[in-house]
């Protein structure tokens, strides 16, 4: 880990040589935004969705893109290794400025960093997770990926805490998403997903599955998710770009469906797997 090499404001160093000043506003504040891209065999999975939505989560705090996709790409390629299955986080702060002010700085560059780290499979792919839900407290601009992520956190920590992986977040009665996820639910046969919104991050896994699904045949729909209807779902998943399909099996001590990943979760994931391998 020490010999890591990261980018970080035009340099590419090793991780623990890479500092920024205390006076960042992504250290005081959290005014900046991430993206997550996954990389298989070296190959940065739907590249330029993860850039739309880096661009829109910019505009959303009215922070001006430091590159285009191209200078991007060339940032983020030498942190590839096309040995091992990866993921690139990169990270974009308003920058450096002489004071603590909440106003925006003139003429402040931004801070850019990146690296690379292997994904490493999650222990619930195959046999499903136990998930808790709760009050979804987050602020109000969750499409936004930014990173000021306290919300979450706390609400992933207290699943951890009852023994569970991922927390369901409830608003106004309806499902929103996981705490670090987008959430999927078979009812009546149909695979329901929340629509996209404030509400939610729009996730790019989440767009991809909804597109193999269509293209096989497996009925869906955007739409609202009542929570009063997750005890009829015969399945429930969270979605991730790092976790990708992970079936649920259990929620607030109960079990969905049979208490085991269910046929459509089996079919979808098959063919997730089959179309990562068709990009390489």
């Amino acid at each position: 880990m020490k010999n890591k090499i990261v980018y970080l404001n035009g340099r590419y160093l090793p991780l623990a040589e890479a500092k920024i000043s205390v006076l960042d506003r992504g250290f005081l504040f959290g005014d900046g935004v991430y993206e997550v891209i996954p990389s298989y065999s070296g190959h940065l999975f739907h590249f330029h969705k993860h850039m739309e939505r880096l661009e829109n989560s910019l505009a959303s705090i009215r922070l001006p893109n430091p590159h285009t996709r191209e200078q991007w790409l060339e940032i983020m390629t030498p942190l590839l290794d096309t040995n091992f299955d990866q993921y690139i986080y990169l990270q974009i702060t308003r920058g450096t400025a002489d004071k603590r002010d909440h106003a925006f700085p003139e003429n402040t560059p931004p801070t850019v960093f990146a690296m690379c780290s292997n994904i490493v499979p999650f222990p619930g792919l195959s046999t499903g997770i136990k998930a808790v839900s709760m009050d979804d407290s987050r602020w109000k601009l969750c499409n936004v990926k930014a990173i000021t992520l306290l919300g979450n956190i706390l609400h992933r920590q207290e699943a951890l805490d009852q023994g569970s992986a991922e927390a369901l977040l409830v608003k106004d009665g309806f499902v929103t998403e996981g705490a670090a996820s987008n959430v999927f639910a078979v009812i009546d046969g149909v695979l329901c997903t929340p629509p996209k919104g404030n509400d939610i991050l729009p996730g790019i896994t989440r767009d991809v599955i909804l597109d193999i699904a269509q293209k096989n045949n497996i009925p869906t729909r955007e739409d609202k998710i009542s929570f009063a209807a997750l005890p009829a779902a015969s399945e429930i998943w969270v979605t991730s770009s790092t976790r990708e399909i992970i079936p649920i099996v259990e929620l607030d001590s109960k079990p969905v469906g049979d208490g085991k990943p269910g046929p459509v979760w089996q079919t979808l994931n098959q063919l997730f797997q089959a179309y990562k391998q068709s990009l390489l």
